[in-house]
């Protein structure tokens, strides 16, 4: 049986979660009730046992937070260690005066065999053990976990942000990027309860003083005066048993000191602390050379103990020869090996070695969306430097998601030493759809089309939209704001940017894996209508192109619900995909009309004259006869009237501030979409259909052949 199996039925036991309860209760009993001689024995061994194995986890953790109960674990074998000094205070003071094991074997034992019986030289080693838990390991642990808290604690933003940083580059993924946010989120806990840990320790060190003072002098009050002893002979039963008591319990308490400040001094890494120190210590053999030359000169100087320094000195010299001859040995080894493989190696013509060198992981894939920097930009991505534009490009990817109705994908980012140093360029699918320079060390001050005066710096344009602008010095910024111009840094010029291509490019980002997720979704609020709709109406692709087409003309698929019921009723009549388009935008109708004119009443709209409405009717008729599909098939002049009779109207609806909303018939609704798609003006074209019952249109304008 595998040991996480074994694991999982310990804590899978009905009453495992007893045992804290249990604990307690024992913990209260120690201290309040009398206890046998033999239990308190078998309890000093265990408190001894868990100590080192305390110390021994500690020692082969490889991070801090393979062990991170660890405060928890001291807290109780603290409370463990003083409810056995309560425990044994009680038969020390009781029984003390019968000397020997009348406190039990395991106290006479180290007050007897280990100091001898000499209970002053027990009392000074004892003092000594306490001078080196209290002053040296558990002060310098104390202040360790203090510092590392501190630090931990303030350096957890920039690690939240390298995460979210790698996380939009692409370099992990959410699940990953996940359980990065909760070892940084436990690497906290974990210092900030180890520096409250360490004030037990400390409590506990401070307390081990104090209970032998009380021993002492309780042990010499009782024996003098309830049992009639000398004082010598009181002096010597109850501090011999008193220091006996306090080793017991003190050497415990410096093992898990010592754990402790091997826990909060631990460096995480992939090898325990015996391969640290073998490879780092004894790795060069020069250190261990030196200190074997100075044992020698120590040795041979008259009167010092020449056996031991020699051998030392022996010893180290020896270890030096071997690291150096074992090195030397596997590096010889390494290097015949490699000449041997290379000797073995056929000699394959010029044909053979290029098949050879290549592999399909020579050729990338090619990444949806990309941005290119040049070489001065490269601050603005690193956070390190103080670049904001990785979490710009978090945010616009997360709101655009939510506007969308769907993730859009990462962008990957890398720099180009080919690009002008201060340029940059935007890549979709691998081709540049867009590309421009920046200033990082200055602002854009746009001109949004009225402004009161001139601002000194590099003229320019916006490169998002066009507008005219100018890259100012960033001390001129208030006076650029003050003369009515938009002033923003280079890092938001770039995101705009990117945030025009994605939303214009969104058709394109969506694939099978995002309809799939969206499915995915539907079942399970819907399982019947997911089932319906895909495979029994549509397959998986021809509901990618009915959501690209949605997606082409700015239409947010956040209702997907509806878009399916909407889909599987149409099916069963056509599965024309420009019908199904369609039907969808009618059942969208509310929420398309919304995005455009918001949720106010009146819907001021343009229409086309009823002979030109006609014209391009027959118009779409003709192409569907011709096969030609969502063409228009018209003649150059009366095209181009239209596009700049359009343009004009939609200007003037735009002076008046007010969408450009085109209301046609639903056979041409589809074409004078794409014809209109690229005009310098936006024109939102619907059909009669689409227009909601709870809104009021009003035609503001009619636009003809003329």
């Amino acid at each position: 049986m595998e040991k996480t199996e074994v694991f999982n039925k310990i804590r899978s036991f009905p009453y495992s979660g007893l045992g804290i309860p249990v604990l307690i209760l024992v913990l209260l009993g120690m201290m309040t009730l009398p206890m046998p001689v033999f239990l308190l024995d078998l309890l000093f061994t265990f408190n001894i046992a868990l100590s080192i194995i305390i110390l021994l986890v500690a020692v082969y953790s490889l991070r801090p937070l393979d062990f991170a109960v660890f405060p928890t674990i001291l807290l109780v074998a603290t409370l463990l260690r003083l409810a056995l000094n309560v425990a044994s205070t009680r038969i020390v003071l009781l029984n003390g005066h019968e000397g020997g094991d009348a406190a039990g074997k395991v106290i006479e034992a180290f007050g007897a065999v280990l100091i001898g019986g000499n209970y002053v030289v027990g009392l000074v080693v004892f003092l000594i053990l306490m001078i080196i838990n209290f002053v040296v390991i558990t002060k310098g642990a104390g202040r360790i976990s203090e510092v590392s808290a501190r630090f931990t604690l303030d350096a957890m933003p920039g690690k939240q942000m390298a995460i979210d940083a790698d996380l939009n580059a692409g370099l992990i993924d959410q699940d990953e990027a996940k359980k990065r946010r909760e070892d940084v989120a436990n690497e906290a806990d974990f210092y900030g309860a180890m520096d409250g840990a360490s004030k037990f320790v400390r409590g506990d060190a401070v307390a081990g003083i104090l209970i032998l003072v009380i021993n002492v002098i309780g042990g010499l009050g009782i024996g003098m005066m309830q049992h009639s002893l000398e004082f010598s002979d009181a002096l010597e039963k109850y501090v011999l048993l008193t220091i006996g008591d306090g080793l017991v319990a003190q050497i415990p308490s410096l093992l898990l000191s010592v754990a402790a400040a091997i826990m909060v001094t631990r460096v995480n890494s992939s090898e325990s602390i015996g391969q640290q120190v073998t490879g780092q210590m004894f790795a060069s053999p020069q250190a261990l050379l030196v200190t074997a030359v100075i044992m020698v000169v120590l040795g041979v100087i008259p009167g010092m103990p020449h056996v031991v320094f020699l051998s030392l000195a022996a010893i180290a010299g020896g270890g030096a020869w071997a690291i150096n001859y074992f090195g030397e040995k596997k590096k010889a080894e390494e290097r015949e090996e490699k000449k041997k493989q290379e000797m073995e190696m056929p000699l394959p013509d010029a044909e053979t070695v290029n098949q050879k060198e290549l592999g399909w992981g020579d050729v990338p894939m090619v990444d949806l969306l990309g941005l290119e920097v040049g070489y001065r930009l490269i601050p603005l991505v690193d956070k390190n430097q103080g670049g904001q534009l990785l979490g710009r490009i978090k945010g616009i990817r997360k709101k655009l998601s939510q506007e969308l109705g769907f993730l859009v994908p990462s962008v990957h980012i890398r720099d180009n030493l080919e690009l002008s140093p201060t340029a940059y360029r935007i890549l979709l699918k691998g081709v540049v759809v867009a590309e421009a320079e920046v200033y990082p060390d200055r602002e854009m001050a746009i001109n949004p089309g009225q402004v009161f005066g001139e601002v000194p710096g590099i003229a320019g344009k916006d490169p998002a939209f066009g507008l005219d602008a100018i890259w100012v010095e960033a001390q001129d910024r208030d006076e650029a704001q003050a003369l009515g111009y938009t002033v923003v840094d280079s890092s938001t010029v770039v995101a705009t940017q990117l945030n025009q291509i994605m939303q214009n490019y969104a058709h394109e980002l969506i694939g099978h894996d995002d309809i799939q997720h969206l499915m995915d979704g539907l079942s399970r609020g819907s399982p019947k209508l997911s089932e319906q709709l895909v495979p029994d109406s549509l397959s998986l692709n021809q509901l990618l192109k009915i959501i690209q087409n949605l997606l082409q003309e700015s239409v947010s698929i956040r209702d997907f619900r509806t878009i399916a019921q909407a889909l599987v009723e149409t099916a069963q009549s056509t599965r024309d995909i420009g019908q199904l388009t369609s039907a969808v935008r009618v059942a969208l109708s509310r929420s398309i009309v919304q995005s455009i004119c918001g949720p106010g009443v009146d819907l001021p709209v343009i229409t086309l004259e009823p002979q030109l409405e006609q014209v391009l009717l027959q118009s779409v008729q003709q192409a569907a006869q011709s096969n030609v599909e969502d063409n228009l098939v018209l003649e150059p002049a009366m095209a181009e009237r239209l596009q700049q009779s359009l343009a004009e109207v939609a200007q003037q609806q735009e002076m008046m501030g007010n969408p450009a909303v085109l209301v046609v018939a639903a056979p041409i609704r589809q074409v004078l979409a794409r014809f209109v798609r690229y005009s310098a003006q936006p024109v939102h074209v619907l059909s009669y259909q689409e227009i909601p019952d709870n809104k009021q249109i009003t035609i503001v304008a009619t636009v003809g052949q003329q």
